[in-house]
């Protein structure tokens, strides 16, 4: 059950890096790490050839993508935002599932009016087995 409550509460992010339709580099730590080719001064450089068209020159091929999972910070219920419905219900459970666990006071033995059974022969004598 702890693991369950970690990982609902728990909240990450997926970063992403994408060079064309090529996924480059991923992290769940930190910032993903880029190619290279989305920098100006590596266009000035290099023609565009991993890019799709030639024609995008001026523009990046690079993408970067962030997926961000976040995770549940409400798990404390207060009991003043339940109905009175509600209330009634958790009472009425409590108070009757408490009850449940109520001892018995009777020390009645129904097996005192019956005698113990006849020994034909001694078990312990017969197999030579003495408790020390």
């Amino acid at each position: 059950m702890a693991f369950v409550v970690l990982f609902s509460t728990m909240s990450f992010t997926v970063d992403m890096h994408y060079c064309g339709d090529t996924l480059v580099d991923f992290s769940l730590i930190s910032e993903a790490k880029s190619c290279g080719m989305d920098s100006d001064s590596y266009r000035k450089q290099q023609p565009v050839k991993s890019c799709e068209s030639s024609t995008m020159s001026s523009k990046s091929c690079c993408t970067d993508q962030q997926i961000v999972k976040a995770g549940k910070d409400d798990l404390k219920i207060s009991f003043d935002t339940l109905s009175f419905e509600q209330q009634t219900f958790i009472a009425a459970f409590t108070y009757s599932y408490i009850n449940l666990f109520e001892g018995t006071e009777s020390e009645e033995l129904p097996f005192v009016d019956y005698p113990p059974p006849f020994i034909k022969r001694d078990v312990q004598v017969m197999h030579q087995t003495f408790l020390i």
